[in-house]
């Protein structure tokens, strides 16, 4: 199905679908992202794996839909200067807190500048992943029409909101131990502190 963001009803049905374990070729702020509940009782990201060809060792990015709810997840707070760039094309790396996971884990969240995202995600009432579309090692599909021609198939749902020439993906930082570490350059120009959290 292919429906335009603009349509009144978009917001309810991306989200629809990803509550009942679909995947969704969704717009965000940054670049178009194969999208899927959190959710582990159903399994989507694997779906999302699979279709990209991807190894399931490299996590993908979970997108929230507010900065207050990166507090259920971990105990590390974010320095002001980072959270002022929130909601924005910004991922931070950080531990999850330990009554989520005995192996020390670390999860990048993402709360998106795009308001219709941050209320799909609000309507599935878990994070979503989200990962540029396209198979793993090729280069990021921009344009609608190339979308539909390799995914179309193959995903769910797919939300147009027009192409996507020469989008930047989200800056990426990592926080451990007090310190932030710059992970990749991308939308969000960071400059680390000197002193730091």
């Amino acid at each position: 199905m292919i429906l335009a963001k603009s349509d009144p009803s978009s917001i309810r049905v991306a989200s629809d679908c990803l509550s009942s374990g679909g995947v969704a070729i969704l717009p965000t702020d940054t670049v178009y992202g194969f999208s899927a509940s959190v959710s582990e009782s159903l399994h989507a990201g694997d779906k999302i794996f699979r279709i990209k060809g991807r190894n399931e060792n490299k996590p993908m990015i979970q997108l929230i839909s507010s900065p207050d709810d990166l507090k259920t997840y971990t105990d590390m707070p974010l320095p002001g200067w980072l959270l002022e760039k929130w909601p924005g094309p910004l991922t931070v790396i950080v531990p999850l807190k330990s009554s989520l996971s005995s192996t020390n884990s670390t999860v990048a969240f993402r709360c998106p500048g795009d308001l219709w995202l941050r209320k799909v995600i609000e309507g599935c009432g878990t994070p979503i992943y989200s990962t540029s579309v396209n198979r793993s090692g090729k280069k990021i599909l921009e344009t609608m029409d190339s979308i539909v021609e390799e995914f179309g198939q193959e995903v769910d749902l797919i939300i147009d909101d027009g192409d996507r020439h020469g989008s930047v993906p989200s800056t990426i930082v990592k926080i451990s131990g007090g310190n932030v570490e710059l992970v990749r350059e991308g939308a969000v120009r960071i400059e680390i502190p000197s002193v730091q959290i």
